[in-house]
C-alpha cells in the first residue's frame, strides 16, 4: 500500500476535479479558487507560524476560541487556517477576516502538499478531528513540522476501515506528534491503529466549551417576539433523504398542534432548491429565510437557507432534532442546542458522535428515535408539555457546562510547542519553537 497510495491517488484526481466541476452546477463556490486544492495560491504568511486545518463550519467554530487565545497572546505569530468546504471557507472569513491566511486544504498529492508547504512553511500543524492524510504527514514530519491532532475522534467503523490496511495506517499514525482524543474510547483506537501511547492524551471534546454570544442571544429574542408563542421546533442540518422524514414527522404534529412551526435547515447550501420544492410539493406553506418576507401564523415551514444563522433558529426553538442521523451519515453536533436548554432528539445514526450522543441520553438530555413517526411523536409530546421540555432542557445545559475544560487543555498543549509569552506580555508577540 505504500507504493500504491500514491498512484492510486494521482488515478483518481481527474474524477476528483470531474466531481467538483459537477458540484460547481449546484453550488458556484465549488468552482472557485479550485487552483488553491492543488496547492496553487497567491499571497502567504510570514513562515514559521501555525496552521489549523478545520474541514468545514463545525470545525471552524470549534477553534475559534484557539485561534483567539493566540491572536490575543501572540498577536504576531502567523496564523493560517485551512478548509475543505465553501461554507467552512466562508466561515473562516467571517469570524477572523484578514485576521489569518486562508486558503483551501490541498489534496493529499506530493506535489500539491509540497507547494503547499513550501509556501506556508509551517512549524505547527493542527489538525480537527480526523483528517488523518498520509502524504501531509509524511512530508510535516520530513520537514520538522510538529502535528497536532485536536478533538480527535475515532468511530469504531472508521477503526474497522482504517484496520483493513493496519499496516499502512499504524506508519501514518506514528507521524502523529500528539493527539488530543475526546474520549477514552478514541485514544484506545489511536493507539490501536500505530499512534504511540505517549503521544495519545485525552483532553474531551473543545465542543463543550462552546460559548453563546451575546449577539445570538439578542437575535433570538427578537425572533420569537415576531414569531410569538406558537409552538416551534427546528430540524437541523437535515441530508439527502432526511427531509421527507422530517415533513412526514410534521405533518403528524400539525394534526395534534396544528399552529406548530417547522424550521428546516439543511445542512449545505446547494441543496437549498430542492429542499423548497420537496416542502412545496409537500404541500406545506413555505416561507424562506432568503425571501426577508414576514414568518407568519399560518407558515407552517421556514426554510432556513441562510449562512450562520442555525444557532439563533436553535435558540428560537422548543424542540430540536439534529440531522444526519435518520440517514446514515453520523450525526451532527448536538450541544449547540443542549448548550441554549433545548431538547435534543436524534436519529439512530450518530457513530461520529456515540460519547456526546451517549452522554445527553444518559443524562435525560435526548432521546433517540427511529423514523419518522416515532419523531413526530416526540416532538408533538414535548411541544405539549412545557415542563418536560423544560427538565430536559436544563438536563442539557448542564452537561454541557460539566464537561467544559477541553478547550483549555488543547490550548496547553499547543502552547506547548510554542515559545510562552514573556511574563507581562500578554498582547505581545511569541513564536515557535524550532
Amino acid at each position: 500500500m505504500n507504493y500504491l497510495y500514491t498512484p492510486l491517488l494521482y488515478l483518481l484526481l481527474p474524477l476528483v476535479l470531474l466531481r467538483l466541476s459537477w458540484r460547481r452546477i449546484k453550488s458556484p463556490d465549488y468552482g472557485k479558487r479550485w487552483r488553491e486544492r492543488l496547492g496553487w495560491f497567491s499571497g502567504q504568511p510570514a513562515a514559521g507560524g501555525v496552521w489549523i486545518h478545520a474541514v468545514s463550519v463545525g470545525e471552524v467554530q470549534a477553534i475559534e476560541p484557539l485561534v483567539r487565545h493566540l491572536q490575543n497572546t501572540r498577536p504576531q505569530l502567523p496564523i493560517t487556517v485551512t478548509t475543505s468546504t465553501p461554507t467552512g471557507s466562508e466561515r473562516v472569513r467571517l469570524l477572523f477576516h484578514e485576521g489569518v491566511f486562508h486558503v483551501y486544504y490541498p489534496y493529499d498529492l506530493p506535489g500539491p502538499v509540497s507547494r503547499f508547504l513550501d509556501r506556508v512553511q509551517p512549524s505547527l500543524l493542527v489538525m480537527v478531528e480526523t483528517e488523518i492524510w498520509p502524504n501531509m504527514l509524511r512530508q510535516c514530519d520530513a520537514r520538522g513540522i510538529s502535528t497536532l491532532l485536536a478533538n480527535g475522534r475515532l468511530s469504531a467503523r472508521s477503526a474497522r476501515r482504517y484496520g483493513y490496511l493496519k499496516g499502512f495506517f499504524k506508519r501514518v499514525f506514528a507521524l502523529i506528534s500528539a493527539v488530543a482524543a475526546q474520549s477514552e474510547a478514541d485514544a484506545q483506537r489511536f493507539v490501536a491503529l500505530g499512534a504511540p501511547g505517549e503521544r495519545v492524551k485525552v483532553t474531551g471534546s473543545i465542543k463543550f466549551d462552546m460559548r453563546i454570544p451575546a449577539s445570538v442571544q439578542e437575535q433570538t429574542q427578537v425572533v420569537r417576539r415576531v414569531w410569538g408563542d406558537r409552538p416551534v421546533w427546528v430540524a437541523a442540518s437535515t441530508h439527502e433523504g432526511e427531509e421527507e422524514q422530517v415533513l412526514a414527522a410534521h405533518r403528524q404534529i400539525l394534526k395534534q398542534i396544528p399552529g406548530a412551526l417547522l424550521v428546516l435547515v439543511p445542512r449545505h447550501p446547494d441543496r437549498f432548491e430542492r429542499v423548497a420544492g420537496l416542502v412545496q410539493k409537500a404541500g406545506f406553506s413555505l416561507i424562506r429565510r432568503s425571501s426577508e418576507q414576514a414568518c407568519g401564523q399560518h407558515t407552517q415551514v421556514f426554510l432556513g437557507d441562510s449562512m450562520g444563522e442555525l444557532p439563533v433558529f436553535l435558540g428560537v426553538a422548543d424542540v430540536a432534532f439534529i440531522g444526519g442521523s435518520l440517514v446514515a451519515v453520523g450525526g451532527h453536533n448536538m450541544l449547540e442546542a443542549a448548550a441554549q436548554g433545548v431538547p435534543v432528539i436524534f436519529g439512530p445514526h450518530v457513530f461520529n458522535f456515540s460519547a456526546i450522543a451517549r452522554l445527553l441520553r444518559d443524562r435525560e438530555a435526548a432521546v433517540m428515535v427511529q423514523g419518522s413517526d416515532a419523531l413526530g411523536e416526540q416532538v408533538a409530546a414535548w411541544l405539549q408539555d412545557a415542563s418536560e421540555r423544560s427538565r430536559i432542557g436544563e438536563n442539557g445545559r448542564q452537561v454541557v457546562e460539566q464537561n467544559r475544560g477541553a478547550l483549555q487543555h488543547l490550548i496547553a498543549m499547543v502552547d506547548g510547542y510554542i515559545e510562552p509569552p514573556m511574563p507581562g506580555s500578554e498582547g505581545k508577540a511569541g513564536g515557535l519553537r524550532q
